[in-house]
């Protein structure tokens, strides 16, 4: 038995890496000690207050032991009895508890207006609002406002007053007339229009509201009316009838009732109303007729027979034919006549001679 023996060859071993995954390890390690927190013997920054703020410009760190000052902010002032303006930074990194000290000030008491009243508060930011009793007016501004002022608070304006409305006299209108004459006219107080009799045949209708109410300073309720003639035409339509508001003439806001005769339906609105501009209103209607219903008999069946005549020859021969051969014949007959007349007398001769 032979035996060999051969030599074993083996690869080339790559080179390690210098970032091996021990050196990973050991990175991920130190950064998870950088995001780990701290432990700092410092205070955050103060705290911060509505009403206060520090006295003194703000450090960038504190320490145990450290204390800051606050003092009222602009619009504000100490409450009474005083509390404490000032914190400290505590063993375990927190400041000493503190409590608003300052509350807000107060602008100079507003009293009601007369005839009106003011609602709100009067600390600094507040508003106060003011509003006069009905049949006046506000004159100055309706809100104000608690600001600051130099060293202290004060109105940003001057409180206003309250004033009685009034009105001046509404226009005069042609063809008619008012209650009164004045000069002026107080909150609520009423106008009233009438027209003039008419000089012509048609009376004066007063077209608009006939009472104007001052309502504002200088506003009346409406527009001043008018006086004018206003006369509508007969309003019945043909085949129809009037129901109701009989009469010759028709003025303005007088109201009629339409139908129709027998036989005839309405069509359209049954109630007019003569309106200003001397037109029905809505639009008159018609009487349209009714139509007539079908009949409800049961329908007759006919049978038609055809029927033979006797053609003559006058039914196919004209009449100036049947005329010709009429008279043609007659003419023979007299020539035959004839013929036979002049044979006659002529055999009659002969046997006289003889």
């Amino acid at each position: 038995m032979t035996a060999s023996c051969g030599c074993r060859t083996t690869s080339a071993r790559r080179p390690e890496s210098p970032f091996s995954s021990w050196s990973f390890v050991g990175i991920l390690l130190v950064v998870l000690v950088f995001l780990l927190p701290t432990s700092t013997d410092a205070c955050d920054a103060p705290p911060r207050f509505q009403s206060m703020r520090l006295k003194d410009p703000p450090k960038e760190t504190y320490h145990p032991g450290d204390s800051v000052d606050y003092q009222c902010r602009p619009g504000y002032m100490r409450i009474v009895p005083p509390l404490r303006l000032s914190s400290v930074c505590q063993p375990d990194n927190t400041w000493q508890p503190l409590q608003e000290a300052c509350t807000r000030k107060l602008c100079p008491p507003l009293g009601d207006p007369v005839n009106g009243q003011v609602n709100g508060s009067f600390q600094f930011g507040s508003v106060a609002h003011y509003s006069c009793n009905e049949g006046y007016q506000l004159i100055g501004q309706a809100t104000l406002h608690c600001d600051l002022s130099e060293n202290g608070v004060a109105w940003d304006v001057d409180p206003p007053h309250c004033e009685r409305i009034l009105c001046q006299p509404p226009g005069q209108i042609p063809n008619g007339i008012t209650n009164s004459q004045k000069e002026t006219y107080e909150y609520s107080e009423v106008v009233i229009y009438t027209c003039k009799p008419s000089s012509g045949p048609d009376k004066y209708s007063l077209v608009g509201e006939d009472k104007l109410i001052c309502s504002g300073q200088n506003v009346w309720s409406s527009d001043p009316p008018e006086c004018k003639v206003v006369k509508c035409k007969y309003p019945v339509p043909p085949d129809g009838e009037l129901l109701s508001g009989y009469g010759t003439q028709f003025h303005y806001r007088d109201v009629v009732q339409l139908g129709c005769k027998t036989g005839f339906y309405l069509e359209g609105n049954k109630t007019v109303v003569c309106g200003a501009n001397s037109a029905w209103e809505p639009e008159l209607p018609r009487c349209i007729r009714v139509p007539a219903p079908p009949s409800t008999k049961p329908p007759v069946s006919t049978v038609s027979v055809p029927t033979t005549t006797a053609v003559t020859p006058q039914d196919t021969l004209g009449g100036g034919v049947i005329a010709v051969i009429v008279l043609f014949v007659v003419a023979a007959i007299a020539v035959i006549v004839g013929i036979c007349l002049y044979c006659y007398k002529k055999n009659k001769g002969k046997t006289d001679g003889v």
